[in-house]
């Protein structure tokens, strides 16, 4: 059994959530915001990590313009520990970073990677799914994947094939699939050889950092020199600006030998669009799904919510609602994933207030 005070997590909050516009803005984008329950997503994150992970163990990586909040919205993790990258160069050169810091207190540690705004419905399976991941990613240079048990042929997730397995529930991973067509995420279900790939990992910090200089050597250096010039804001953001911008699927995972995936089912959803609060409920009797001052007359299959003003339907199916102080979202719910096209008009337009 690992240690458990040499498990830190790392949780990357820089997403602008732009897909759930209303609500979500460039100033507070949705990781900052109560989207599923009365907590905000990234206090969510960080309270079902607990007792695996406590709070003064936990870095969140994310930009300049969302580090204090996140240092208001978490009190419990260290102010030093909310790491600001000075612009975004996805997830690899994030968790770098965060495993050149926490190699620097902690060299022997075992860290966990995930998202700020993930919902998960059963904690504790998920830490029981973290704990499994965590004795194997300590019990050599593993570098770990938790993959979801898929319920449905989803086409927005990228999917994990088990190789042989190394014991009850851990494979090794024999490739990782990006998103696929229908017909082919229908294939991946019914083989049962496939897992949702959730984005969350774990390995022990010398491991990431093994694999770092072997397979983006470019990248580890400058993450070094970054790290050095930390103290010196220009220098650093000079050094930072210099990564390549690459996911750490595609910089390390799908080239290195040596990654397993832990499978487990503890209620996952990517909360990736207004979508997925139609998926968690709760819904009425007509399958509406409703927040704030609402009557949903006659109607079925909608998501409505409202700050402050009441909303009213009569005869209507399959709409988002979604009504703010200054802004009004009305989409069909099959259209969700272009909700980003009302930013790129808001852009166009110069309309920044609504931004």
């Amino acid at each position: 059994m690992t240690d458990a005070s040499s498990v830190h997590a790392v949780i990357l909050a820089g997403g602008k959530g732009t897909r759930f516009w209303p609500k979500s803005r460039a100033h507070r984008p949705k990781q900052l915001l109560p989207i599923v329950g009365d907590r905000t997503m990234v206090q969510e994150t960080v309270e079902r990590l607990a007792p695996l992970v406590s709070p003064d163990r936990v870095w969140v990586v994310t930009g300049a313009d969302h580090a204090e909040q996140l240092r208001e919205q978490l009190p419990g993790v260290p102010a030093a520990q909310v790491v600001v990258e000075p612009l975004g160069r996805n997830t690899a050169p994030a968790i770098g970073l965060a495993a050149e810091l926490i190699a620097r207190v902690d060299p022997q540690a075992t860290m966990i990677v995930l998202p700020a705004d993930h919902h998960i419905r059963y904690p504790d399976r998920f830490r029981d799914v973290l704990s499994r991941a965590i004795d194997l990613a300590a019990s050599g240079d593993w570098l770990v994947t938790i993959g979801i048990e898929p319920n449905a042929p989803e086409t927005g997730y990228g999917y994990v094939e088990r190789g042989e397995e190394i014991d009850a529930g851990r494979y090794r991973v024999r490739r990782f699939t990006e998103k696929p067509d229908r017909t082919r995420a229908e294939e991946f279900v019914r083989s049962g050889g496939y897992l949702w790939n959730a984005g969350i990992f774990v390995w022990r910090v010398r491991a990431i950092r093994d694999a770092l200089r072997r397979l983006m050597p470019e990248t580890a250096a400058r993450l070094g020199e970054a790290v050095a010039a930390r103290g010196d804001r220009a220098r650093f953001a000079a050094a930072y600006q210099a990564i390549e911008d690459r996911s750490i699927d595609y910089g390390i995972l799908e080239k290195a030998d040596n990654v397993a995936v832990v499978a487990g089912d503890f209620g996952w959803d990517d909360i990736g669009s207004w979508s997925a609060l139609l998926r968690l409920g709760p819904a009425d009797a007509g399958g509406n799904v409703v927040r704030g001052r609402v009557l949903a007359l006659s109607s079925r299959g909608n998501l409505v919510a409202s700050e402050k003003r009441l909303i009213a339907l009569v005869g209507v199916e399959g709409l988002v609602v979604i009504d703010t102080e200054d802004a009004v979202l009305v989409c069909s719910a099959d259209r969700v994933q272009d909700v980003k096209q009302v930013i790129d008009e808001l852009q166009r337009r110069g309309w920044k207030e609504h931004l």
